[in-house]
């Protein structure tokens, strides 16, 4: 068996992790045909993920994202690309919701 383990920290706050969190879930059971569950906690959600030769859980926190998977043995000759993948997928998403830097305009307007 394979492990995979990727931690990736965020300045998103809570509300927008959920939002990215559930919007990673959405797309592992398209593009991968995985089953997900989303567990809401107080600091932690948990998504549960699994598919025949892979489970695993992604915990989601104010200001980092945790996903350990274990790999069956066939998946495990695929672990390189498998988690290449993941990291892909997970810094697509965090790359989209990352705020934007004010422009020169807004700027002045604020000095003003």
């Amino acid at each position: 068996m394979a492990d995979i383990h990727i931690r990736r920290d965020h300045q998103l706050g809570m509300a927008e992790a959920r939002k990215v969190a559930w919007r990673w879930a959405e797309e592992a059971e398209q593009d991968f045909d995985m089953s997900c569950t989303y567990e809401e906690g107080r600091s932690c959600d948990e998504v549960h993920f699994t598919r025949s030769g892979v489970s695993g859980t992604l915990k989601v926190t104010k200001d980092h994202f945790e996903l350990d998977a274990r790999l069956g043995f066939l998946l495990g000759a695929f672990k390189d690309r498998i988690e290449s993948e993941i990291v892909r997928n997970l810094d697509d998403l965090l790359k989209a919701k990352k705020p934007k830097p004010a422009s020169k305009t807004a700027t002045a307007n604020r000095k003003k």
